[in-house]
């Protein structure tokens, strides 16, 4: 199979793309919303998408959520269930298997492995506090520019 290279053009809207995934793993983004952000079929974007980084789409994002995982493992204290759900995974089962294909081992086995030589656990509360304050001023201010652009 030949080997498929990316415009220059197109791979500002590639990267657009990537960025999109980064910002919005834990909802799940699926191979046509990321394929309308670079402004592409899904087709060719899978497949420049693949020549450019390496990975496919769908690779891409399960390991920016296994990455994820990976801190939340070393530096709070929620358990791999919580952690499993915060990074957009539903099945606890599909997790601990790609868990343990990229970074080799459990993620039970990861935490307590940081948990003896890591440095002090942050409270799952206050992640869960924290994502929740994010969101919220994220609405406050879409909500203050729709106010401001809709006519009184």
């Amino acid at each position: 199979m030949a080997e498929v290279r990316a415009p220059g053009d197109v791979v500002v809207h590639l990267r657009r793309a990537r960025d999109h995934l980064d910002r919005n793993f834990a909802a799940g983004v699926d191979l046509g919303e990321a394929a309308s952000v670079a402004h592409l079929s899904k087709f060719h974007f899978h497949r420049l998408f693949r020549s450019l980084y390496g990975v496919t789409p769908a690779e891409y994002l399960s390991n920016r959520r296994i990455e994820r995982a990976q801190d939340l493992l070393r530096a709070t204290n929620l358990t791999v269930t919580e952690v499993c759900m915060a990074v957009g995974y539903s099945s606890l089962g599909s997790f601990t298997t790609r868990f343990r294909e990229i970074v080799g081992e459990t993620p039970g086995a990861y935490q307590r492995r940081w948990a003896i030589d890591g440095a002090p656990r942050i409270p799952g509360c206050f992640v869960f506090m924290w994502g929740l304050a994010e969101r919220r001023s994220d609405r406050s201010a879409s909500d203050e520019k729709s106010a401001a652009a809709s006519p009184i």
